[in-house]
């Protein structure tokens, strides 16, 4: 994806694959979560904020990493927003230990 610094907005194909999600999900889950409200122009294109791949993040990690029922992920967000984002940022924390840790394991495999 593009440097996330240098742009305003990011397309609907742009942040489904980010995510590793599909647009129809995306569009979906307009739908369900009143908080997710994407600019649209004039054509109904979908124009993606950095605000709104954020709250994206915090539902993915509601409904596929942490298995909540949509009902249960919308109710989530608007009794415990706080609680939503810590747990998010602690997830994304884990990842990139994770994957530091992976990288050191293949240096170390490679010295012996």
């Amino acid at each position: 994806m593009v440097e996330k610094s240098h742009k305003l907005y990011y397309s609907i194909k742009e942040v489904a694959q980010e995510m590793n999600v599909t647009e129809s999900l995306l569009r979906y889950w307009e739908t369900e979560f009143p908080h997710l409200r994407p600019k649209t122009t004039g054509n109904r294109v979908r124009q993606y904020t950095e605000k709104d791949i954020e709250q994206i993040k915090v539902i993915y990690n509601l409904v596929k990493v942490r298995g909540f029922k949509i009902a249960a992920a919308r109710k989530m967000l608007q009794e415990n927003r706080s609680g939503a984002d810590k747990s998010q940022q602690v997830l994304e924390s884990l990842m990139s230990v994770r994957d530091q840790l992976k990288a050191l394991k293949l240096q170390i495999d490679s010295l012996t």
